[in-house]
């Protein structure tokens, strides 16, 4: 098949990291695969020609990008009809909000284009304005009308899009995310990386936080847990890896901390490849408002890493709650988990290895990829029986 795949950016998030691990396996199955993107915006990373290098068929989509501009938009989705055209896919697949619905009007008018649409978690609710929200909701309703099928990366997300009436029951298909598992199934015990970048001496219990540092990932709830337990657990270090919008913020809070606790928290900024930090983790924070079925997450247990989490999304689908992690809705219950594995490393070290034979399991490339692959061949054969 022709694949097209669209994404708003190749930052260091789940969408990129998944199509890093999943489109090389496409390739050298047969499969022409080219892949559409935008710009990130400062502080997010580029994997763009981390891409290219892996042999990937990736073209810049001029103005393409995350935020809303009139000329960018319509500059991207007259380049997108173009290209398009050119590259005649058997399946366009677009990829969250932006990308999804600019390409989606964009290819409109290729009637006979199978389409799919993949939701990595939404902004449909309790995000923006409930007016705002409102009007995202019915555009997306609007675009599901002609999209093949609507992926959700969990359960939880499918729910959501059935219960907002976004999209139809039986249109949704569930693919959980998929990454290259084997830089974090290589680990075994700590290789100083991290204790070396962040200058932590051997008995200090490094906390990572992953990701982009933006107001739905709540970063500052780490710094309330940490300062809940900074003096009961004065080993206790926590790393930040990532960087975005609220990188000035978390700053401010550092400083404001006592000058004890202060160079006990540290800020590495985007970092390409992670998986060599993790090994000197003895476990991942994560704090978001909002998610469909979070990377770090993956990586983290693959790395057989225990996590503390919010309860939100599809967090729950691959954090097994006291078997391989702790889940708390409140910064009081997240620091409740985190103490439960400070306290206790050898219990924290088995939850990890049961993490880390979930991940096998269920969030492979090979995984990924034969998932996509059986979907495009399914829409591609229900459009042709159909025409």
């Amino acid at each position: 098949m022709r694949i097209a795949r669209v994404l708003t950016r190749l930052n260091l998030g789940g969408p990129a990291r998944q199509v890093l691990a999943s489109d090389p396996l496409l390739s050298a199955r047969g499969h022409a695969v080219r892949i559409f993107v935008g710009s990130p915006e400062s502080g997010e990373g580029d994997l763009f020609e981390t891409a290219r290098a892996r042999g990937l068929d990736v073209v810049r989509v001029p103005g393409l990008a995350r935020g809303w501009s009139l000329v960018g938009d319509l500059r991207a989705r007259a380049f997108l009809r173009t290209a398009l055209a050119e590259f005649q896919p058997d399946v366009l697949h677009t990829h969250a909000s932006k990308a999804g619905a600019l390409t989606r009007w964009a290819s409109g008018w290729l009637g006979h284009l199978p389409r799919v649409h993949t939701f990595h978690g939404h902004v449909l609710e309790g995000y923006f304005h409930p007016m705002v929200s409102t009007g995202i909701a019915a555009l997306e309703r609007k675009l599901a009308r002609k999209t093949d099928r609507i992926v959700a990366v969990s359960h939880a997300t499918a729910d959501d899009l059935v219960r907002l009436a976004v999209a139809r029951e039986d249109q949704i298909v569930v693919i959980p995310p998929g990454i290259d598992l084997a830089p974090f199934l290589a680990l075994s015990g700590g290789n100083g990386v991290l204790r070396s970048l962040v200058r932590a001496p051997e008995e200090a219990q490094l906390v990572g936080v992953f990701g982009r540092l933006a107001q739905v990932k709540r970063p500052e709830w780490a710094i309330d847990v940490f300062e809940l337990l900074a003096s009961r657990y004065p080993r206790l270090q926590l790393v930040f890896i990532g960087d975005g919008d609220q990188r000035g913020m978390l700053e401010r809070r550092i400083r404001a901390l006592p000058a004890s606790c202060r160079e006990r928290v540290h800020m590495l900024g985007a970092v390409d490849d992670v998986a060599l930090l993790y090994a000197d983790l003895c476990a991942v924070v994560l704090t978001s408002r909002q998610e469909g079925l979070p990377v770090a997450l993956i990586e983290a247990a693959a790395a057989a890493k225990p996590v503390v989490a919010t309860r939100v999304g599809g967090v729950g689908e691959i954090v097994a709650e006291e078997r391989t992690g702790y889940l708390g809705t409140s910064v009081d219950e997240l620091a409740y988990g985190l103490a439960q594995l400070l306290e206790s490393p050898a219990e924290a070290h088995a939850m990890g290895q049961r993490a880390r034979m979930r991940a096998q399991s269920r969030h492979s490339a090979q995984a990924l990829a034969t998932r996509l692959e059986q979907l495009y061949q399914a829409v591609v054969a229900a459009r042709s029986a159909r025409a």
